[in-house]
This record gives structure tokens, C-alpha cells and sequence, in this order.
């Protein structure tokens, strides 16, 4: 019996906090398709008929389909950068195979601390005089420079799991450190791999800072910068605006339930050790 209620319990309290998540969500997919008298009448009650026309409206003025495209460029440029550099430092921090190894890991411990903000003049200044700045993939990068830190660590902890006489065993049929990394540390460390590429995805997808920042012309802004620019115009229009909330949430919700068994995995994979 006690079992049973601990059991309804934890449900329960499940249940609370996936309505808390899910019934925001919910209103945002319920009003993009009602005119915006419904939605002041009453934006809890279901839409008499489904229309479009907010949705045209939205990726129209918020130029949706170019912003879509930088936003897979500076996301992909991201996550490239950092699962190769993470992997390579994970795999040589891990192995401690040089000396400085508790430096380099103090050093990443307290970039993780300092706020991005402090970096955003003298980045701008940097950028500014190479000219540039409207660059996606430059924008790519700074982001996957703030990722390294915490990807580095969580791959240096997926490696430490790995058995050394997997490393030994290999070494000794003469297999060079290249083709041991490649073909089989990678694989090995695979789920680490989905799980830093999903978390610095979503970061760079949902990024506002430094695209703001960086990213002035038009033509090189990102979808959350366009739906930024229907703020002033569409801001007493709610459908149109919670049109356009929905196709920024799409892609990637739709990316996170895809993979979110690899990254609830990996992380939990990747704490065993430290």
C-alpha cells in the first residue's frame, strides 16, 4: 500500500510539473490559429476554424525563410566546431597525456564561470576590424569557443570511462594514435558525442546575444532575430505573433524529442566518472 501511494505520488508531482511545461505550448499551437478578437475574448477556448493566414503573415514579415538558413549555418558551424575540438581535448585531458593537464582543467573550470558579457566589446572590437562582422560562421565559432569549456569536460568524462587496456590492447598491435582515436575511441564515446552536439544546437538555435550583436544586416540575421523584427509591428496582433512563436519552437522541439534519449543517456553516462 505505502508503495502504491509513493508510487501515485511521484506520478503526481510528475504530472504537475509536464502540465506546467506543456500547457504553455499548448496555448501557443491553440491561438496561432485564431484572429485576434479570439484570442482577447478568450485564449483558453479551442479556435472555431483553422486559418493560416497568421502563419503566411509571420514567416512573410519575419523572413523566415533566409533566417532559417543562417540559423542552420551558425548552429552547424557551432556544433562542427566543437565536437571536433571537445573530442580531441577530452581525449588528451583525459589521458592526461600532458603535463599541464590540471592547469588546462582549472582554466576551463573558471571560463566557465565568467559571463559572455564581459567579452562582448572587445569581441565586437576584434571582429569589427577584420571586418567581420554579418559573418554566420563567425558567429558560429565565438559560440562554440563559449561551449568548449563544458563540452570539453563532458567528453574528457566519457573518455575516462573507456578501460585502458582497450588503449593498451590497441597500442600494442601497433595501431597508431590517430586510427585508435578514430576508429575506435570515437565510436566508443559516441553517445557523448550526440549529447554535446544536442546541447550546443540548441544553444546556438536559441542564441539572441551575440547574433544581435554581431549579426546588423538583414539578409544575415537568424530566425530568433526575425521573429525579433515582428515585435514593433505585429506586437498587439497575437495571432500573428503566436504564429511565428511556432515556427521558431518547431524545429527545435521536434530535434530535442528525436534525440532526447541519446542526451538523457549520455549525461548519464557521462556522470559515472569524473
Amino acid at each position: 500500500m505505502r508503495r502504491g501511494l509513493s508510487a501515485i505520488g511521484g506520478y503526481l508531482v510528475l504530472a504537475f510539473f509536464a502540465a506546467i511545461a506543456l500547457i504553455p505550448l499548448l496555448l501557443v499551437l491553440v491561438n496561432s490559429f485564431k484572429t485576434n478578437p479570439e484570442i482577447l475574448d478568450n485564449p483558453f477556448k479551442p479556435p472555431t476554424s483553422f486559418s493560416f493566414d497568421s502563419f503566411v503573415t509571420a514567416w512573410n514579415y519575419g523572413n523566415f525563410a533566409n533566417g532559417f538558413l543562417n540559423s542552420v549555418l551558425l548552429t552547424g558551424a557551432a556544433v562542427l566546431v566543437v565536437l571536433v575540438a571537445s573530442s580531441l581535448a577530452g581525449y588528451v585531458l583525459a589521458g592526461r597525456r600532458v603535463r599541464t593537464t590540471s592547469a588546462i582543467t582549472t582554466y576551463l573550470t573558471m571560463a566557465m564561470t565568467v559571463p559572455i558579457q564581459l567579452f562582448i566589446f572587445p569581441l565586437y572590437a576584434a571582429v569589427a576590424s577584420l571586418n567581420l562582422t554579418d559573418n554566420v560562421l563567425v558567429v558560429g565559432v565565438i559560440l562554440a569557443a563559449i561551449n568548449m569549456p563544458f563540452a570539453t569536460f563532458l567528453m574528457r568524462t566519457f573518455f575516462l570511462n573507456i578501460p585502458t587496456a582497450v588503449e593498451e590492447a590497441a597500442m600494442v598491435d601497433g595501431v597508431s594514435t590517430f586510427v585508435l582515436f578514430r576508429r575506435i575511441m570515437l565510436p566508443m564515446v559516441r553517445p557523448g558525442l550526440i549529447t554535446v552536439g544536442v546541447i550546443v544546437g540548441l544553444n546556438a538555435w536559441n542564441e539572441f546575444l551575440l547574433s544581435s550583436t554581431f549579426l546588423q544586416n538583414p539578409d544575415d540575421q537568424t530566425v530568433t532575430l526575425g521573429f525579433l523584427t515582428m515585435n514593433g509591428t505585429f506586437s498587439t496582433d497575437m495571432g500573428t505573433m503566436m504564429a511565428g512563436a511556432l515556427i521558431l519552437i518547431v524545429p527545435v522541439l521536434g530535434a530535442f524529442i528525436a534525440l532526447q534519449r541519446y542526451v538523457v543517456d549520455g549525461m548519464a553516462g557521462g556522470a559515472v566518472k569524473g
